[in-house]
């Protein structure tokens, strides 16, 4: 697969612009009382990112046969929750950086303790989105699709992966260790983001099986590749500060294993992936063209 077939980038690009109005739209707007909230969430939010996790929503809801309508209000409550945790990773009592997405992070363009509710408040929402619509056929569905959110956000999940992020700043950890804690910290809410598309059509065990272990992988993969640009490519590039990970003592699989076979890494990852989406055929395209994506990119 080539990540630069057309009839894919014209795919990203439509469920791209999706995601974005679709944000827009659900964010309340900015004039709405209070102001300075309502606008600093929509400035986290909107006109930024590369929406990977709305890409896979999408992708594995193909699988699924899970209606257009019903993948947007499930992409849009994970790139809330992405949203939020970078809005809280960016303050000064975490990684305290000043550029995101090419734009002040939102402590800098209003202040700390409006960035802290921006954080809270996008998280609120995409639980709010995911209990106002019906996104699945049966209700009890609609509830593990809650649960598989909440899991991948909180302290087995994101949360927690990031707390050991925290505690190991300034270590060497081993490879088993950096995976746990990727695993958690980007890992989860990538794989959550498969598991919700899915979720949001009809998949059998033997299918659900097979993302899961696609998401696991991609998610992996995503850090993995994220480490390399980290140490290689340029802030301008990547819209963020690039070296900031290496300079705070971060331990990074760049760190750990060196960038060639970090790189290694990511392309075993990404075969991995799209291994385990065999069985699942030509429904499953667009998820192998994002494991393309994810690691072939350059920022």
């Amino acid at each position: 697969m080539q990540i630069i077939e057309s009839d894919f980038q014209a795919w990203m690009g439509d469920i791209q612009a999706r995601t974005e109005a679709a944000l827009a739209r659900l964010l309340p707007p900015a004039h709405m009382a209070p102001p300075r909230l309502h606008q600093a969430m929509r400035f986290a939010t909107l006109e930024g990112g590369k929406r990977v996790r709305p890409l896979l929503a999408f992708a594995a809801g193909e699988v699924a046969a899970a209606p257009p309508e019903r993948l947007e209000i499930a992409a849009c409550a994970v790139e809330l929750i992405h949203a939020y945790s970078l809005v809280h990773d960016d303050m000064p009592c975490m990684d305290n950086d000043v550029l995101r997405r090419g734009k002040p992070t939102v402590h800098v363009e209003y202040d700390q303790a409006t960035a802290l509710l921006v954080g809270d408040a996008l998280q609120s929402l995409a639980f709010q989105l995911l209990a106002d619509q019906r996104l699945a056929d049966d209700a009890r569905v609609q509830l593990d699709m809650v649960k598989t959110l909440a899991v991948a956000a909180g302290s087995r999940g994101m949360a927690g992966g990031q707390q050991i992020d925290l505690e190991s700043t300034g270590k060497a950890l081993t490879l088993p260790e950096l995976e746990v804690m990727h695993i958690h910290k980007t890992g989860a809410l990538i794989r959550g983001a498969v598991t919700l598309g899915a979720a949001c059509g009809q998949v059998d065990p033997g299918q659900k099986n097979s993302l899961d272990k696609y998401g696991k992988a991609i998610g992996l993969a995503f850090q993995v590749v994220d480490d390399v640009l980290d140490y290689d490519a340029s802030t301008s590039t990547l819209g963020k500060t690039a070296g900031k990970d290496s300079r705070q003592g971060k331990p990074t699989y760049v760190s750990t294993l060196g960038l060639a076979r970090a790189r290694e890494l990511a392309g075993e990852l990404r075969s991995e992936a799209l291994a385990a989406l065999e069985p699942l055929g030509g429904r499953a395209t667009r998820l192998g063209q994002l494991a393309d994506f994810i690691v072939l990119r350059k920022f």
